[in-house]
């Protein structure tokens, strides 16, 4: 006997939407959205989450009985909407902690409303776009959008049962006792340095992490493995080696090199991405260029205006919002010009490659308006900001997009259950921020928080501290992209401390061999490996915040 089709849920009018499927959205966006705040602080990496809220979503509602995947599909859009958020916020604002624009215990207070305003404006400006580009890049170009695709065979391979869903809170859970006995009780220490090998600048260790040890396991054998091998380079070669050879005059000259390195490569990767992308739009438009029609009735007149109002009235309040956050008239007119351009190449990025390098575009957007008109450093960084939360936000309702084609799922039951769990992220993500950067005392490897790509932009809007080391990391790191060659993570590598970098390259290992010996376990392990990284941020945020209240 065939299992029965459940009815269809309209809320609003509007086909596939439910009221329950918003809300589990919204706490859903809440959670993650906390998580990855942790997550892309600690680690300088955010995977999408796109596959942990399918999975979730299809565990809270089977809990509550009779649901469909079009239904699952709209809460899973939701629940993904803040993470996106907090890493464009992540990836950029404390590079004001790292320039000293902003210190003390009042921070949260006196400039949280900014960062909620800034945060806002990418989601609506992302939200927008997106929307308009949905039906070139889903239905036209059929562009693959590989996480999305994912996402859709999860949900279609997980619909007959739980085990997925088991895995997932099975690991979370023990990922939450293990950070709490090691952040709050003391029990397990943070990690496993050797001073013997600290005393001879050979800084290496092991940091005691199942969320990195999650993400190397996601992020796979090849991107992992040239990870390590920038961590390598930087902490047996370059530190020591360069130290005593007379490279460097000091162990600190020798760190700053490396820094300067690691973060041009990372630039350089999104200049390679750029380059990449121009080169392959040209080709395109070249081989399908067609004479255009001559005519337009009256019906599509009518239809272009109505794309136009809708286009026009969101971006002006984007706009009132920017300029209510500090930055000028102008500076937000350009604002508003720089982050469509940046969303659609970071769209259509997405969609070939799976990757979104957003403060990159965040970068080139500040610098190119900081060329036209005088902004200073706070505002340079929220435009940043705001670029980077656009063009995340883009990329992941995009993503969501593509699962719901695949589907069926109405886009705009999504469209809803996204700008619900914008929402919820936004705040999260603002609040957040300053709890778990005020529990850790700053920014900055010494301080546990690296933030990587923070410090890529904190150097192009404070100065470079060496612009010929960083020109020369630059043009490889895009030289090494165009050849194929994942110069990111070599960067990341470089940069981040070594303790890190081990654990995510045992995940990176434990791939390694899943892949060789049972292939098939690869979805499992992601799963778990999701569980893992949820765990640990929600726990690590959670003691944030509580430490933040309460002044411990």
């Amino acid at each position: 006997m065939s299992k029965p089709i459940e009815s269809e849920r309209s809320f609003l009018g509007i086909n596939h939407l439910s009221l329950r499927g918003i809300l589990i959205g919204m706490l859903g966006s809440g959670i993650i959205t906390a998580s990855s705040m942790y997550v892309a602080l600690r680690i300088s990496a955010l995977p999408w989450p796109t596959i942990f809220g399918a999975v979730l979503s299809m565990a809270l509602l089977k809990a509550l009985g009779k649901t469909t995947l079009n239904e699952i599909n709209i809460a899973q859009t939701g629940m993904s909407a803040g993470a996106m958020i907090a890493g464009g916020l992540a990836f950029t604002l404390p590079g004001l902690w790292i320039t000293g624009q902003w210190e003390g215990v009042s921070m949260m207070a006196d400039h949280i409303w900014e960062v909620m305003a800034i945060a806002m404006a990418g989601m609506i400006l992302g939200t927008v776009l997106t929307w308009f580009l949905r039906l070139r890049f889903i239905e036209g170009e059929q562009l693959p959008y590989p996480i999305g695709a994912a996402a859709a065979e999860t949900l279609v391979a997980g619909d007959s049962g739980g085990k997925k869903s088991a895995i997932l809170f099975i690991t979370m859970g023990l990922s939450t006792v293990f950070t709490f006995l090691r952040d709050s009780v003391g029990i397990i220490p943070p990690a496993l340095v050797s001073n013997w090998l600290y005393t001879r600048n050979y800084f290496v260790g092991i940091w005691f992490s199942p969320m990195a040890a999650g993400i190397g396991f996601m992020i796979g054998t090849l991107y992992m493995g040239v990870w390590f091998l920038g961590s390598l380079l930087s902490y047996l070669v370059i530190i020591p080696i360069g130290h005593t050879m007379g490279l460097f005059p000091s162990v600190e000259a020798a760190i700053v090199f490396k820094n300067t390195a690691g973060i041009g490569l990372m630039v350089g990767t999104g200049a390679g991405i750029l380059i990449s992308f121009i080169g392959s739009t040209l080709k395109k438009y070249l081989a399908r260029r067609v004479a255009l029609t001559s005519t337009q009735n009256s019906s599509q007149i009518g239809k272009t205006a109505s794309k136009h109002l809708l286009i026009t009235l969101p971006v002006a309040a984007a706009f009132v919002i920017t300029v209510l956050s500090g930055l000028g008239i102008v500076p937000s007119l350009l604002l508003m010009a720089g982050v469509f351009a940046a969303s659609a190449m970071a769209a259509t990025i997405t969609g070939q490659t799976g990757i979104n390098p957003m403060e990159i575009f965040g970068i080139i957007v500040l610098l190119a308006i900081r060329a036209i008109v005088n902004v200073d450093i706070t505002g340079a960084f929220l435009i940043a900001a705001c670029v980077a939360v656009a063009c995340g936000y883009a990329g992941d309702l995009l993503n969501d997009y593509k699962t719901g084609h695949i589907l069926g799922t109405n886009p705009v039951a999504q469209l809803v259950s996204q700008v619900a769990g914008g929402i919820v992220g936004t705040v999260i993500a603002s609040a957040a921020l300053f709890a778990v950067i005020g529990q850790f005392g700053g920014v900055g490897p010494d301080t546990g928080l690296p933030a990587g790509q923070a410090f890529a932009v904190s150097q192009m809007v404070n100065g470079i501290g060496s612009p010929t080391i960083f020109s020369i990391a630059v043009a490889f790191g895009a030289l090494l992209y165009l050849l194929k060659v994942p110069s990111m993570t070599l960067g990341i590598g470089m940069y981040l401390p070594f303790e890190i970098s081990s654990i995510a390259f045992l995940g990176g290992l434990t791939r390694f061999a899943v892949d060789r010996i049972r292939p098939k376990s690869v979805e499992t392990g992601n799963i778990a490996a999701s569980g893992f990284l949820g765990g640990e941020g929600i726990t690590g945020v959670t003691v944030a915040i509580i430490k933040m209240i309460t002044g411990g």
